[in-house]
């Protein structure tokens, strides 16, 4: 199709690499809007493929508005395609799916109505029925093959298993995002769109990330912070294809990539996600049930409770018994340090008391819960744990002690009663 001269008032920026068969049932579906063709174009940002993928996206330059960028394969770069496409494309808004999305016949009238409402600018997450990649709704992959979406999800609308994986979040303030703390947690790729403008205003997807997930979080959570809001749009539908995914590569993924953020964006509320992840790990043996979005108030309670904690005493009594020279990180330091206090690695939740403590360089002082920290293993000598941290202890006991072990030789404090030197120690009261 010709590309015209109208500009589109919509692009749809689909990465790709190696699936062929998905993509044509995307392609196919895009070619399905009901929106006139000439109003929206296609960008296909190919990573790589080395299958027919380029005579694929040909085969439909009858019906669609296409582009096409293909870039050398390097390893997994999803970031820098979605990046490469989003450059390519004309329209004022950017919508993106993920290969093996299709979209509802109205998908794309429906992103830019969600944009076209007045207020501020918004970030749009559309609903994904079927978006379950570790327990595919049984028979969805054959439907996906020779019926249409609205077909699909007659068929499979009313099965719990078929909603989308955030519904019960997106439910539970009746799709109102606004009352959802941190919405940016649920700006995933597979079916999102966003002004263009503001897109390329934040930078775009971080390239930093070269493994699966991660990247579309980030760039929500630098979508608020730029001043977005939040909606979700049931009527931008789309149902995503099950297909074979390197599940455990890919889980495994999940807390060194949300590492990856914390390490962007240090900060209390990147280390409970990253907690959330990485709950799974042998060395913590935390499967309780949480999210981050219910610790929040728990953490806010700990500020409260402790900002008039003085622990200069416990400070001090540090200062006097560690040898001159030694490495230090203190958890939970407050807004005050003894006089004379070595050079120490200051951490503690309260930002309010962070901003009192003297810009020092040889003093650093991180806005952060003690959960995990930015600095590398064995980064110093002892590690105190001061009584600011009280509030935290009975949650995080087994967090707080693994990142301490894991940054320091010696852990130390009145909440640990004194040095824990070996690591069997130190297990054995976060087990108890």
């Amino acid at each position: 199709m010709s590309s015209g001269a109208a500009t589109p008032l919509i692009s749809v920026i689909v990465p790709t690499y190696n699936r062929s068969p998905l993509l044509r049932g995307t392609l196919t579906a895009l070619a399905g809007q009901r929106m006139p063709a000439e109003r929206y174009e296609v960008v296909v940002a190919d990573d790589g493929s080395t299958d027919d993928t380029r005579q694929t996206v040909d085969a439909f330059a009858d019906r669609l508005r296409l582009r096409y960028h293909f870039q050398p394969d390097l390893g997994f770069r999803a970031a820098a395609a979605r990046n490469a496409g989003a450059r390519l494309a004309t329209g004022d808004v950017l919508a993106f799916v993920d290969t093996g999305v299709l979209p509802g016949p109205d998908f794309l009238t429906a992103h830019l109505a969600a944009h076209a409402r007045p207020g501020p600018p918004r970030a749009v997450l559309g609903y994904t029925f079927g978006y379950q990649p570790g327990d595919p709704v049984p028979g969805l992959e054959a439907a996906t093959r020779d019926r249409t979406p609205e077909e699909i999800v007659r068929t499979f609308g009313a099965l719990p298993s078929f909603q989308d994986g955030r519904h019960a979040t997106f439910a539970s303030t009746a799709f109102d995002l606004s009352r959802v703390p941190l919405a940016w947690q649920l700006f995933w790729s597979l079916n999102c769109s966003v002004p263009a403008a503001d897109f390329h205003a934040v930078g775009g997807f971080d390239e930093d990330f070269r493994s699966w997930g991660g990247e579309d979080i980030e760039l929500g959570l630098r979508l608020d912070r730029h001043g977005l809001a939040f909606e979700v749009s049931r009527e931008a539908w789309a149902v995503d294809s099950p297909h074979p995914r390197e599940a455990a590569v890919d889980t495994g993924d999940d807390p060194s990539n949300v590492l990856t953020i914390l390490r962007k964006h240090p900060e209390p509320v990147l280390e409970l996600l990253w907690a959330w992840f990485a709950r799974h790990l042998p060395q913590l043996e935390d499967t309780r049930a949480w999210h981050l979005r219910q610790e929040l108030p728990a953490i806010r309670r700990a500020v409260n409770r402790v900002r008039a904690l003085d622990v200069t005493a416990e400070l001090a009594r540090l200062r006097d018994t560690v040898p001159p020279g030694t490495r230090i990180a203190v958890f939970g330091c407050g807004g005050e340090l003894p006089p004379g206090f070595p050079p120490a690695h200051l951490f503690d939740y309260d930002e309010t008391l962070i901003a009192r403590l003297p810009d020092d360089p040889t003093r650093p002082a991180h806005h952060a819960l003690g959960i995990r920290t930015v600095l590398p293993d064995d980064a110093v000598d002892v590690v105190w744990l001061t009584s600011r941290m009280t509030p935290l202890w009975r949650r995080w006991r087994a967090h707080l002690l693994a990142e301490a072990r894991r940054i320091g030789g010696s852990v130390q404090g009145p909440l640990v009663q004194g040095p824990l030197v070996q690591v069997a120690a130190a297990a054995s009261i976060a087990a108890g």
